[in-house]
């Protein structure tokens, strides 16, 4: 790379060429590929969807990330951060769409990711009056909920999958076990980008591991298309006020992350605060991606953490190279057979890497609640908001006789609950002299 073309990446409107910006753009969409297809296979899963299915959503969550990143780094009006922003399928909203999708199905979590886009809009052009209200004691309540209320759902596909004939069996605790030591060994003991991309890599191991098992058929790859354009509405899409509400909770906690991901891009790769301009229309764009999505069959969109780790690590916050990269993820979204030999995965081969990056968002959660010491008001907040989030979804039959509008929020996750248990008591408790 000679000094111009490095000089060009570490602008932010430069444009390096090709050859210079494909590899760069290539290590964003490693770091976020695994994190933007799990839930679609978790949800599939879920709802026992044929491998035919499950790779056809597959396929729309990778052409949905590509448009909406290609949007957040070349606006169209208000929407759009114009910054590196690389979106991807929610885990966040994967609890709540869990207990939405077992009552209504999946186009009850369509419907209520697409109210909730809309909603995430709105709040988009007022952030600046409700920033105040989510510090990161709140921010990370949610995330410690969230991490809480999906490890189980880790080792069950550890496991071999709930439902699974062999769940619990050597042969996929053995398989789980591989892709964990994998990830652990990549993280710890090698650098650069082989270490960025230890969950990709190790879910490869995992993958040729489960060959010889007889773990691993490839027939509905061969029967799956060359190409195929991703088809808006294939599932249908339903609204139910109980499953809107019990999500909007969700979209302004993904707001305050976005919030995050969007400084954090400006103060690591660019040395300056973001502006409001930023701010408000990358989380517009988020609203509108995720409305993009649920038209598309999939989960709300979000921007991903992941990737700001990349910037501000490489100080590479150049927007050409993160496009190259989006279009890779519009390509590999024409393509289903990319989509089917993802779906083929095994639960157990996902459960290893499924547990370390549902534990490692409990452990973000308690860097962030952790800012401030956990003494008084702090800790009092924090252990009812656990406390009642994490206690009802432990024991749903405790909410059987509340409102169906309200009983949801206590029936799924608790993600909901500890939220807003969390937000109320950070407003109205008095602050620690």
């Amino acid at each position: 790379m000679n000094q111009n073309n490095n000089s060009l990446i570490y602008q932010l409107n430069g444009k390096p060429p090709i050859k210079t910006a494909l590899p760069l753009g290539l290590q964003h969409v490693l770091a976020m590929f695994v994190g933007n297809v799990t839930p679609i296979i978790i949800i599939s899963n879920t709802l026992g969807l044929p491998v035919e299915q499950k790779a056809f959503l597959i396929q729309c969550a990778m052409f949905v990330a590509g448009i909406v990143s290609l949007i957040q780094a070349y606006p169209i009006g208000p929407v759009g951060a114009k910054l590196p922003i690389v979106m991807g399928t929610s885990f966040g909203f994967l609890p709540v769409c869990i207990a939405i999708a077992a009552k209504y199905g999946l186009a009850g979590v369509l419907g209520a990711g697409l109210a909730g886009g809309v909603f995430q809009v709105v709040l988009g052009f007022f952030l600046k009056r409700i920033r105040k209200y989510f510090p990161p004691l709140i921010t990370g309540i949610v995330l410690l909920s969230i991490g809480l209320s999906l490890v189980g759902t880790g080792i069950n596909y550890f496991a071999g999958g709930v439902g699974a004939k062999d769940f619990g069996s050597f042969e996929n605790l053995f398989l789980g076990t591989v892709v964990l030591v994998t990830v652990l060994f990549l993280q710890h003991y090698v650098k650069g980008l082989v270490s960025k991309s230890a969950v990709l890599i190790a879910l490869i191991v995992g993958y040729i591991v489960a060959i010889p098992m007889g773990k691993i058929d490839l027939a509905s790859v061969a029967t799956a298309n060359w190409i195929s354009i991703p088809m808006p509405l294939q599932f249908g899409i339903e609204f139910h006020a109980d499953a809107i509400i019990s999500i909007l909770v969700m979209f302004v906690i993904s707001t305050v992350e976005t919030v995050g991901n969007v400084s954090g891009i400006a103060d690591g790769g660019l040395g300056r605060a973001a502006t409001d301009r930023e701010i408000s229309g990358s989380v517009i764009a988020d609203g509108l991606g995720t409305i993009f999505a649920s038209l598309f069959n999939v989960l709300p969109n979000t921007s991903y953490g992941q990737n700001v780790g990349i910037i501000a690590m490489t100080k590479v916050v150049n927007r050409f190279t993160v496009a190259t990269g989006a279009m890779f993820l519009i390509i590999a979204g024409l393509f289903p057979k990319v989509g089917a030999f993802i779906a083929i995965m095994p639960a157990s081969v996902l459960g290893g890497a499924s547990v370390v990056m549902f534990s490692m968002m409990i452990v973000s959660g308690i860097n962030q609640v952790t800012k401030e010491p956990l003494i008084g008001r702090n800790a009092t907040i924090l252990a009812v908001a656990l406390g009642l989030g994490v206690g009802f979804s432990l024991v749903p039959e405790a909410s059987q006789y509340f409102h169906p509008l309200i009983k949801m929020l206590f029936e799924g996750s608790g993600v909901a609950v500890a939220a807003v248990v969390a937000i109320f008591l950070n407003i109205i408790l008095p602050k620690d002299k």
